[in-house]
């Protein structure tokens, strides 16, 4: 376990964001399960701590208005909180440049003194409820206390070491059997998405069990080209936290590849097929569609996930589900497991799904696009159907430098 100092920098939203969602984000791949994690923000000029907690987990949520600045964040656990006491106390006890080297990218500390420091300032102003700033709020500062403007940006004494370089090579298309991106990505799939652990989600790649229903033209009575379709894979996710615990992704892959390789190609692929598609299945669970025509496709894919589980003989998929039963109801009968597992999943689809694009390519200004798009359609419970989106690159090393190192540097041709 690491003790750290998640500072939020001036944005009091974004640390009031990590009080009430017991939510850490950071910028960098830092943080393990585990570590004590003190929050901080700095309020005129001044930074203050007022909450800890313990990181539980890697998670996919990030509520904050930046999401893609964070590229890690944890669910926090026996969340804390205190009167804001001002962290120049360091100053006052005598710790120099603490700034740089205790809150800046959040860095472990090692030093115990520091870590008493924060400890018995924060038992010392404990309380038990969060304190929120706003601009109408004072809280108390010490004037005989210096600056912390060494707090913020970038230090520049902090280098980044290369363990070696790398080139970006185009994946050959979705399927191709060595360079296809979904045949890649489906193979180290846990390898990749720290934040979908395997002990709290199932990821069924067979995509033949999960078409969408077709809708009719009234007078041909003929199925409309193109309107039904088929998700690549179905990630269910986990959290006893949560209100609706169970949630259901639709995964897309998506690949320009070798085939695609001019702006125009890519064009007409995004707008003429990757946004329609996913419009097929954001459209196909909203209140957009018939009600018996939705409702139809509700019940089917609910039984074909049960079907998946519990007719595969796979005992781990089964002991999966039977845990986290248990952990919704401790004292739930074994022999309702299933369907209350049915019922879950029907839920969900109902009231917690999202679309997921896993792709090679996506500028900012096409994924704000597609996430606008996918939004606009609505659940039963007149929530909207959510996005994500995540770009995979195929990179081939040139050369080691040292193994011991975290960053690489990559280069597209």
């Amino acid at each position: 376990m690491s003790v750290r100092i998640l500072h939020c920098s001036e944005s009091i939203e974004n640390y009031n964001i990590c009080v009430n969602e017991k939510i850490a984000g950071f910028s960098r791949r830092i943080a393990e399960e585990g570590d004590l994690i003190y929050i901080a923000v700095k309020y005129k000029g001044v930074s203050y701590c007022g909450a800890r907690g313990i990181a539980s987990r890697k998670t996919d949520k990030k509520p904050w208005g930046n999401p893609d600045n964070y590229v890690q964040a944890f669910k926090l656990k026996k969340l804390e909180y205190c009167m804001p006491f001002d962290l120049r106390v360091f100053t006052k006890k005598g710790i120099a440049h603490w700034g740089a080297r205790y809150v800046q990218n959040s860095k472990p500390i090692k030093n115990q003194e520091v870590i008493d420091i924060l400890n018995d300032e924060f038992k010392l102003n404990a309380t038990d409820s969060p304190y929120y700033f706003t601009d109408e709020q004072k809280v108390k500062v010490e004037e005989n206390y210096v600056s912390d403007k060494e707090v913020g940006g970038e230090n520049e004494k902090d280098e980044i070491n290369i363990m070696g370089t790398f080139v970006t090579l185009k994946f050959a298309n979705e399927q191709h059997k060595t360079r296809g991106l979904e045949t890649l990505v489906n193979k180290s799939f846990y390898d990749l998405f720290e934040e979908y652990p395997e002990d709290r989600t199932i990821l069924i790649k067979d995509n033949r069990l999960f078409s969408t229903s077709s809708i009719k033209n009234e007078k041909t009575d003929k199925n409309m080209s193109g309107i039904s379709g088929i998700p690549d894979a179905i990630l269910i996710q986990f959290d006893e936290n949560e209100k609706t615990p169970f949630r259901v992704n639709l995964i897309e892959y998506e690949c320009y590849g070798e085939s695609k390789a001019k702006a125009l190609q890519k064009f007409e692929y995004l707008n003429g097929h990757i946004i329609p598609q996913l419009m097929r299945f954001a459209s196909t669970f909203s209140v957009a569609t018939d009600s018996k025509i939705r409702n139809k496709t509700i019940r089917n894919w609910v039984q074909k996930i049960n079907d998946h589980i519990y007719n595969s003989n796979n005992t781990y998929l089964i002991n999966k589900v039977f845990e986290w039963m248990k952990i919704l109801n401790p004292d739930i009968n074994i022999h309702t497991i299933s369907d209350s597992f049915k019922q879950k999943i029907e839920n969900s689809l109902e009231s917690n799904l999202r679309v997921m694009l896993i792709i090679d390519e996506l500028t900012a200004e096409q994924k704000d696009t597609i996430s606008n798009v996918v939004n606009s359609f609505k659940l039963a419970n007149g929530s909207s159907i959510e996005f994500i989106s995540y770009v995979i690159r195929l990179e081939q090393r040139i050369k080691s430098i040292n193994q011991n190192e975290e960053f690489a540097l990559s280069i597209q041709k």
